[in-house]
């Protein structure tokens, strides 16, 4: 069975007339009436009665006329929905993100690519240090990371889409935080909160590097794994913490971020994916969220 005899039966059923049916579907209808007895004979139904001026349904006719009509709109929907993914309108892609993107560039993607690409189905995942994204992305979970450089694997494509300055966070009754703008030396004697070391987190180290350029060491370190429980903790008064500035957008109460002086250390946003052939779904995605990075 062919699916042009479904297509042959499901015109001569509406169309209640061979004639008719003939003239839609361009074919003479000595073939097409043939056609119909082949597709009969195949089944060992009858699926028409036939008249000199009309075409009824058998009752077996009724029932094939409902499946046929099925089959050819899933046919149909499966071409649409194979165009869609070749152009990138369509898919599944898993998205993690670093921190500080969690609260800035998560949002802001996905309303855009609600918005621009409906038919991509989003997976998104926050809070991943960079290092659990690598390996997430190496072993499939992950098709695309927003993460801090350096990311030392040679199996992933990394375009960095911006570079920012670390800010402080103090809590907002901490008398530093009546400044307007912090001398990063101001905070030698003052324990910090920060991500974690044995997790190789790059904001980490960036913190350290800018600690050391303004002369001191953390005197006290706190490590947590997540940027909400770091602020959160600086709200609560039990130390302050050096963070991305877009970190800015996680607005927790009794928490107030301040920008800094005496640095210049600043850390890099990038996308991160598996290199390889090409995803049509991860390239729109990709080129939406450059986009977002260029005000485009």
């Amino acid at each position: 069975m062919e699916l042009r005899h479904l297509r042959y039966f499901v015109v001569v059923a509406q169309e209640r007339h061979f004639g008719r049916a003939a003239a839609r579907l361009h074919i003479a209808q000595p073939p097409l009436s043939q056609q119909i007895r082949r597709l009969e004979a195949e089944l060992g139904v009858q699926l028409l009665l036939r008249t000199t001026r009309r075409v009824e349904l058998t009752a077996a006719g009724e029932r094939y006329l409902e499946r046929a009509q099925a089959v050819l709109a899933a046919v149909e929907a499966a071409g649409n929905e194979a165009v869609m993914v070749s152009l990138g309108d369509a898919g599944h892609v898993a998205i993690g993100f670093t921190g500080s993107a969690t609260y800035e560039v998560l949002p802001a993607l996905a309303r855009a690519l609600r918005r621009d690409l409906p038919g991509i189905t989003l997976d998104l995942k926050g809070e991943m240090l960079t290092p659990d994204q690598a390996t997430a992305l190496l072993e499939g979970t992950l098709d695309l990371g927003f993460l801090r450089p350096p990311v030392r694997e040679s199996r992933l494509e990394v375009r960095v889409l911006r570079s920012e300055p670390l800010i402080a966070v103090l809590p907002e009754q901490h008398p530093l935080a009546r400044r307007s703008v912090l001398r990063l030396k101001d905070l030698r004697d003052e324990p910090f909160i920060g991500y974690p070391s044995h997790r190789r987190s790059t904001v980490h180290e960036a913190v350290l590097e800018a600690c050391d350029q303004a002369g001191f060491v953390p005197g006290e370190l706190q490590e947590v794994a997540e940027t909400s429980t770091l602020v959160s903790f600086v709200a609560a008064g039990l130390g302050v913490a050096l963070v991305p500035e877009s970190v800015r957008h996680l607005q927790i109460t009794g928490a107030a971020y301040r920008p800094l002086t005496g640095t210049t250390r600043r850390v890099e946003l990038a996308a991160a994916m598996l290199a390889g052939p090409d995803r049509p779904a991860l390239r729109r995605v990709l080129e939406r969220a450059e986009a977002l990075f260029t005000g485009d």
